[in-house]
């Protein structure tokens, strides 16, 4: 199966592809683990992901469209895999589709991890981390014990800058922005299954695999 993950920050798209992709035997690629692997390896084209991280600006489509199509050539794609953060955008989703058909292969299915907006935004806004060991906490679901110290190791919390709520609505427009022309795309197919991404983070796996499950037979 080729299974493609949809879900705006804060939706839990990371760990439900993960976990999905764990239960159902496939490989897992994530696009900001194959940039980080990428230039690790100090190839020619993780040199070129290595500037535009630096730069702090988005990886182009070309480039971020070879990493991920590179990866999916390698033996242990050949089974399967669970997208998780590519494609972003209509034009990565058309050179996906055109390398798969080349294979003999195709997207089965596209899971949306729909969650209301004003749930998107309590989420991320609550994120606050240790500066020291790096912890993460939320203000609402795992506050520390006391607040503003971790309880791992006594450190200062902070809150990322693009944690702020100002900045959780400009990524989330922006994600919005790219994604709708995305979910149009597939649906005309009948390939998406948009799920409600409410609830603990078993409670929605579950509901996943099952509906994948059945989409299936």
């Amino acid at each position: 199966m080729y299974i493609i993950f949809l879900g705006a920050p804060g939706s839990g798209k990371g760990t439900q592809a993960a976990y999905v992709a764990q239960e159902l035997n496939l490989v897992h690629i994530a696009s900001g683990d194959l940039f980080r692997q990428a230039v690790e390896q100090g190839t020619e084209l993780g040199m070129q992901v290595k500037s535009y991280m630096e730069k702090g600006v988005l990886v182009p489509d070309q480039v971020t469209i070879q990493v991920v199509l590179e990866r999916i050539s390698a033996p242990d794609c050949e089974p399967g895999v669970v997208f998780d953060g590519f494609p972003r955008n209509l034009k990565q989703a058309e050179a996906l589709d055109k390398a798969l058909v080349q294979k003999a292969k195709a997207i089965d299915k596209v899971v949306y991890i729909r969650v209301p907006e004003e749930e998107l935004i309590k989420r991320l806004s609550g994120r606050w981390v240790c500066r020291n060991c790096q912890t993460p906490y939320h203000a609402i679901d795992s506050p520390p014990k006391v607040w503003g110290r971790c309880d791992k190791c006594g450190g200062e919390l902070y809150q990322r800058p693009d944690d702020t709520v100002e900045v959780v609505k400009k990524r989330l427009e922006v994600y919005f922005a790219q994604t709708a022309p995305l979910i149009g795309y597939y649906n005309r197919p009948g390939k998406l299954l948009e799920m409600d991404g409410k609830g603990s983070v078993a409670e929605v796996g579950e509901r996943i695999i099952a509906a994948l499950q059945q989409a299936s037979v």
